[in-house]
């Protein structure tokens, strides 16, 4: 898995946006759930609602601590009425088993993220039904005689499918995908093209000290289930109202907003940085962060970082949309 390969992290990220690339992410994990307490047991430990979608669909979900702050972002593949695959940042491994009944399978499988406007066309020369995974539908089939999974998921902003292939399959499946004319790209682009299209990070916007309502995902929450872990902190955060919203800041210039920067509005400091990086697509330096107060688009800001500041602007969400 390594920061980028041959051409270099900007030109990987312009592949996704343009083309189709594959990126290794088999640093996530699988805890895979079944039998038939699973879906009331996942109900109860995640916050968003499984009435929602139904077998062969997937899910993005978060678990929190009971005060409320989160302990990991996941998605959950509904393979089967009494099976699920629980995929969490693979720090979170633990903290997922420890929520939830399931098998840790992360060492058994690599997963491979196919992504970009022509993710579907050029993956389906590999196998046809590779084309045929709608956005967060959940299948598996055969390959060569062994069972892939497949889930139109994946976190670029671009369109794709990340296929969950046995050890001994994947290395080989991973090199028919670039014969297929996909271009291997590593985890530097899959970071700035995740920030462009401002999906927070665990580690970053998403950690123990900050909140779901905070990042602006307030729809991951169901309320309409009896129950979650950490719900009822949430619903105090969401009666006394949130002081911290996600927000975007786009620099003046090519210099790369920083992670940890101080946001300054009208020279008071209005928070930091959460994430920050150069924007190939924009060609300017672009951030997140949690910051305070009403930060409207347009805002003018500053950051500084170390010994300089950059002046910038508020901007709305997400910084690009997907090319498709």
């Amino acid at each position: 898995m390594p920061l980028s390969y041959t051409h270099g992290t900007v030109h990987e990220h312009l592949a996704c946006r343009r083309d189709a690339v594959v990126f290794d992410v088999s640093h996530l994990g699988t805890v895979r759930c079944d039998g038939p307490g699973a879906y009331a047991e996942l109900q109860e430990a995640f916050t968003n609602d499984l009435d929602k979608i139904a077998p062969g669909r997937a899910q993005y979900t978060h678990l929190l601590t009971p005060e409320g702050t989160v302990v990991d972002d996941l998605i959950i593949w509904w393979v089967a009425p009494d099976e699920f695959d629980v995929m969490p940042n693979a720090s979170n491994t633990a903290g997922v088993l420890g929520a939830v009944s399931g098998v840790d399978v992360t060492a058994t499988r690599c997963v491979l993220a196919v992504q970009g406007p022509r993710a579907r066309e050029l993956a389906a020369t590999v196998d046809p039904r590779f084309g045929e995974v709608g956005r967060f539908r959940v299948t598996r089939f055969d390959v060569h005689g062994v069972e892939v999974r497949v889930a139109g998921t994946g976190y670029t902003g671009e369109a794709g499918i990340e296929i969950s292939a046995p050890n001994e399959v994947a290395g080989d499946l991973f090199e028919r995908l670039v014969e297929a004319g996909i271009e291997p790209a590593g985890l530097g682009a899959r970071d700035t093209l995740r920030l462009e299209a401002a999906l927070p990070l665990y580690g970053h916007e998403l950690s123990r000290t900050s909140t779901t309502l905070e990042a602006g995902l307030g729809w991951v929450l169901g309320w309409a289930k009896p129950s979650f872990r950490g719900r009822a902190a949430v619903e105090a955060e969401r009666e006394r109202g949130v002081r911290r919203h996600l927000t975007g800041v786009l620099g003046a210039d090519r210099r790369p907003l920083r992670e940890g920067a101080t946001v300054l509005a009208d020279d008071a400091e209005v928070g930091e940085l959460c994430s920050g990086n150069f924007s190939p697509i924009l060609e300017r330096g672009i951030g997140l962060g949690l910051l305070e107060g009403d930060l409207t688009p347009g805002r003018a800001v500053r950051v500084r970082m170390r010994d300089r500041e950059i002046p910038g602007v508020v901007t709305a969400l997400p910084f690009v949309t997907k090319a498709s």
